[in-house]
């Protein structure tokens, strides 16, 4: 039953050693088990420490100073302060400041009952076996104990072999954990995903036996699951096999909508494959989960919107509106938050508005952002980055490059009498200017001595700068303020040319705005 694992206790935090220690101080047994014990064998950190015990919850929770204790499930959070140098804060770990403690998640041995709403046991009861406990668990990479104190590993399952095969498989029959939680289904998948390990047979077929179950888990559960299949190193083929086995259907069935619709033109793909292209490449790029969602639903709306066009050509003319309704209710039935559905929504919609750089103005890309925000403009990108290369297509052709050279040049601060220290309505009210054509000139003529030396752009300076131009004749005035505009006008161009050289684009119509579109 005890084998000599392969972990470095070193790796192990000392807040959760000192959990271990404690209770078996106080007589009791103590294991790591689950996922870090998995993630320690495997080399990888664990993200959450969950220590099992035959300690029963009112022996758990006198042994700690603070201690969460909120379910029927016998789970006791043990706060552990983190060692952060600062002033002394009568904080409760109860009221869920998580900043300021390690919460550490301490279960007794478990023996469950049926599961008649496919989640939850109908009843747990508390064992003083270990041997109870890892027989409930899901798979057998998850079913492993590990004491710290002994250095030995309780591997009833054989995980270890199971790690080292690089399998995902459930513990004992695959149909009985599927039952006692259908969320389960989802969670071999996203294993899969995340380690890159494949699926034991056995459990694929249970999977795809029990798919209609996902309809008895809620969706704030199917969501977190599905969220992290799509951060995972692996994503696309966690879709896929979302697919294969039927249960994408009930979760996101609009996505099965593109496959074999085909698309013709410049696309190589369906819109299925061209979705998981897409996503491939934001996997890849390790961009965030709202660019990765969008890349994965950016043209959903295509089969609802295809028609056929001429010369047996497709076209897909306000896909991206029918789109954007589609990515709306699944992002509803997801029950994501607001600040990401909003952003997936609006990248979804404004996604096709780059698509031609020989008439794409300035101010229809401040327009667009001005629609999805200056914070969101450089996400947008990289979606319409990921359409690109989900055409099979080259990752920075000209025409992209050709739009980071327009919204930089959009976002960037003009060169103009607005940056000055002063302004009009300061030099008519302290420095009694009249308004009219002297103003302007005097203007230009501070902003080129600012842009010759900016340490001159201060109320004091240009204060007396101004009553020495305001003594000045019309004529000469004038030439004053016309060479500053020049100078201005000047630097502005300058500008725009090196954004251009920066992304390697032309400012004419030659032939080099032609090639890589």
């Amino acid at each position: 039953m005890a084998d000599k694992p392969i972990i470095n206790n070193s790796k192990i935090p000392k807040y959760v050693t000192r959990v271990t220690e404690t209770l078996e101080k106080a007589g009791f047994e103590a294991f790591l088990v689950g996922g870090c014990v998995r993630d320690l064998i495997i080399g990888r950190e664990p993200k959450d420490w969950d220590i099992t015990t035959n300690a029963k919850p009112k022996e758990i929770i006198p042994l700690f100073e603070k201690t969460i204790y909120e379910n029927k499930f016998g789970t006791v959070g043990v706060c552990i302060p983190k060692e952060i140098p600062k002033p002394s804060l009568d904080i409760s770990c109860e009221t869920g400041d998580k900043a300021e403690y390690h919460i550490i998640e301490v279960t007794p041995y478990r023996i469950e009952s049926k599961y008649d709403d496919f989640r939850h046991p109908n009843e747990v009861k508390f064992s003083k076996k270990i041997e109870d406990d890892l027989k409930r668990r899901d798979f057998t990479v998850n079913a492993i104990a590990y004491s710290i104190s002994k250095g030995q590993l309780i591997d009833l399952y054989k995980g270890q072999e199971d790690i080292k095969d690089k399998v995902i498989r459930a513990v004992g029959d695959p149909k009985d954990r599927f039952t006692e939680d259908a969320l389960r289904m989802l969670r071999a998948i996203r294993f899969s995903a995340e380690l890159d390990f494949s699926v034991s047979y056995e459990t694929i077929n249970a999977i795809y036996e029990n798919k209609n179950l996902i309809k008895n888990v809620s969706f704030e559960r199917i969501r977190d699951e599905f969220t992290k299949i799509i951060m995972s190193s692996n994503s696309v083929s966690g879709i896929a096999l979302l697919q294969k086995l039927e249960l994408l259907k009930h979760i996101i069935p609009e996505l099965e909508e593109g496959i074999g619709c085909i698309q013709g033109g410049a696309h190589k793909y369906d819109v299925w494959e061209h979705l998981l292209q897409a996503l491939d490449h934001a996997t890849k790029k390790n961009w965030s989960l709202e660019i990765r969602l969008s890349a994965l639903f950016h043209d959903i709306g295509k089969p609802r919107s295809r028609r056929k066009g001429v010369k047996k050509a497709y076209t897909f003319y306000g896909h991206e509106v029918i789109g954007e309704r589609m990515v709306k209710q699944i992002m509803e039935r997801m029950r994501y938050s607001k600040e990401i559905s909003e952003k997936v929504i609006s990248f979804t919609r404004n996604h096709m508005f780059f698509s031609d750089t020989e008439k794409i103005t300035l101010s229809a890309v401040r327009r667009i952002i001005q629609h999805v925000g200056k914070e969101n403009i450089w996400d947008l990108m990289k979606v319409r980055e990921c359409d690109r290369v989900g055409m099979a297509k080259a990752e920075a052709p000209y025409r992209l490059r050709k739009y980071h050279a327009m919204i930089e040049e959009a976002l960037r601060d003009p060169i103009s009498v607005s940056q000055l220290a002063i302004d009009g309505n300061y030099m008519m009210g302290e420095l009694h200017v009249k308004p009219g054509p002297r103003m302007g000139w005097i203007l230009n003529a501070l902003l080129e001595e600012v842009l010759d030396d900016p340490t001159k752009n201060n109320k004091e300076h240009l204060s007396e700068l101004v009553k020495s131009l305001d003594m000045l004749g019309d004529a000469e005035l004038k030439t004053l303020g016309e060479r500053g505009k020049e100078k201005k006008d000047k630097l502005e161009k300058e500008e725009i040319k090196r954004l251009h050289v920066k992304h390697g684009v032309s400012s004419g119509k030659g032939p080099e705005r032609k090639t890589g579109a």
